[in-house]
């Protein structure tokens, strides 16, 4: 029975590392990821953002839009992630 002890141990280790690379791994993911400035949504691929200045350019979802009374600086397209850019310039305002 001591053994069963050791391998629980062991268990144990391997679900911690399991975690800890997870966590690392969503970590990740989630850093380079493009979010609203207002709900802190994730846009989804195929939607268009609203981008915003004012010293540093803000992204704002297509849901959040119609609460801004200023216009965009552009509107972009989502893309997906295997394109290189999870947000994509497809039309800037004059």
């Amino acid at each position: 029975m001591a053994n069963s002890g050791s391998m629980s141990s062991t268990a144990t280790h391997v679900e911690q590392l399991e975690r800890v690379l997870l966590r690392r791994g969503v970590g990740a993911l989630e850093a380079d990821r493009h979010r609203c400035a207002d709900c802190g949504r994730t846009p989804l691929t195929g939607e268009h953002v609203h981008v915003y200045g004012g010293g540093e350019e803000r992204i704002v979802c297509a849901l959040c839009r119609p609460g801004r009374r200023e216009a965009p600086l552009a509107t972009e397209l989502v893309r997906h992630c295997e394109h290189g850019y999870t947000v994509r310039l497809t039309a800037r305002a004059a």
